[in-house]
């Protein structure tokens, strides 16, 4: 049985989809004003793993990542730099995508834009305000909150007590503490016009609307980081429930932080582990996906250099043994492609109990155990090697091994040749050059 975590509910489900076997999936994407950092990209590579999951198991997957370009951080960057907002988010864009073909994020069907839904989601709040979930004051357009029953549904979050807020100008603000803006009257960056006044949407409004204009209906899966479920996500489910009477998402999955030395990651507090830093030292983006699939998708990661260097360490000795093996395969010509059914089945066991993939690092342990056990039985080594390649590849892990040339195998057997004769410093050449490669 399929079954995830559903933060609307708090407990695990059977998942099934809403329309036969198509799964749609929303995932609250970056906002383009500056690099990303691990725990910006934590949330990426899993649903990104979980699509190539689900089709493996035979889901038609749409996936959609949003990418904020327009926001008040933006501005700030710009206004700083002596820019525009458009090329700061230009700019962002382009590191961004840069930095998912380097980690072989290649899922992703759909990458709206908020500048690309500005008449969308102005016709929503319009729609909003026609059904009196909205109300105009001098400041901007509000969501009034005390007209949703089940507010507070997905994060536990209580509406206790309402109040009217006066600021000191006796301008009328908000009706309601919880009520969130819709369209932000502003004098600052980028505005838009409306019928109420120059401006630009509220946060909550443009993913709410995304979703509403590419999948015209309740989704399947909203994803994102743990810090969204609240305000944005409560805050998105409940302009749906204004607008369409319907749930936004059958489920919604949420990522754990990724902490810094037990303090949160904070480019205030200069203390982000930014992606593009992280590749240049560890080399392979597999590192990166082979560190998360230690921590259950819901838990907080505490970064540290000794984690990454103890990941490290335990990734290039799989990867050692991987290429030992696969090169005693070619050598001895006996290739079995046949996949381990024991450990096959625990695979997918672990996998459809909420994608729990530290088990199943702890499955692939025991499988390299295994090799090592099995270093001279041809037919129980290749089995293994092919069904540990499978899992990976199944992880969105790629191993790239070292290519096995003829001039390889030429040495392997000059170095064989070498040892039979007593030639002590050709074997102790030939032998250098094949352990270079990890091929013995």
């Amino acid at each position: 049985m399929l079954q995830f975590y559903n933060s609307l509910t708090g407990r695990k489900e059977e998942f099934y989809s809403l329309n036969n076997s198509q799964v749609n999936i929303y995932v609250c994407g970056p906002t383009v004003y500056d690099h990303l950092h691990i725990g910006n990209i934590r949330s990426l590579i899993f649903f990104n793993l979980l699509k190539k999951y689900l089709i493996s198991i035979g889901f038609k997957v749409f996936l959609v990542v949003n990418i904020t370009d327009l926001d008040d951080k933006i501005i700030q960057v710009a206004i700083k730099n002596k820019s525009t907002e458009k090329q700061i988010a230009d700019y962002y864009k382009k590191q961004f995508f840069y930095l998912l073909d380097k980690l072989e994020i290649h899922g992703i069907d759909q990458f709206p834009l908020v500048t690309n839904y500005i008449d969308q989601m102005i016709s929503y709040i319009s729609l909003l305000l026609e059904k009196k979930y909205a109300y105009l004051t001098n400041e901007g357009v509000y969501f009034c909150n005390n007209n949703i029953i089940n507010y507070g549904c997905l994060s536990g979050q209580k509406i206790n007590k309402l109040y009217t807020n006066i600021n000191k100008k006796n301008v009328f603000v908000k009706q309601n503490s919880e009520d969130f803006v819709l369209w932000k009257k502003t004098d600052i960056g980028i505005r838009y016009f409306s019928p109420w006044f120059l401006g630009r949407p509220g946060w909550h409004t443009e993913c709410v609307v995304m979703i509403r204009e590419i999948f015209r209906n309740t989704i399947d899966v909203h994803g994102g980081g743990h810090d969204l479920k609240f305000p944005h996500h409560e805050n998105e489910q409940a302009q749906f429930m204004a607008s369409d009477g319907k749930p936004l998402a059958r489920y919604f999955m949420h990522i754990g932080h990724v902490n810094y030395h037990n303090h949160k990651m904070s480019k205030s507090l200069n203390n982000v582990v930014l992606v593009k830093d992280l590749l240049t030292e560890i080399k392979d983006s597999n590192i990166i996906k082979f560190l998360f699939c230690h921590f259950h998708y819901l838990k907080p990661i505490n970064y540290t250099q000794g984690l990454i260097n103890e990941i490290k360490i335990k990734y290039f000795k799989m990867l050692k043994i991987l290429n030992k093996v696969n090169f005693t395969i070619i050598i001895n010509n006996f290739y079995n492609y046949e996949i381990n059914k024991i450990y096959l089945k625990q695979f997918h066991k672990f996998m459809k109990n909420d994608m729990d993939t530290p088990n199943i690092v702890t499955l692939i342990e025991k499988i390299l155990k295994n090799i090592f056990k099995n270093i001279s039985n041809l037919r129980v080594l290749s089995e293994l090697y092919y069904t540990l390649i499978y899992i990976l590849n199944n992880l969105d892990i790629s191993i790239i091994l070292n290519n096995v040339t003829e001039q390889m195998i030429e040495y392997y057997y000059l170095w064989q040749r070498a040892k039979k004769l007593k030639d002590f410093d050709q074997a102790d050449f030939f032998r250098n050059i094949l352990l270079q490669q990890n091929f013995i």
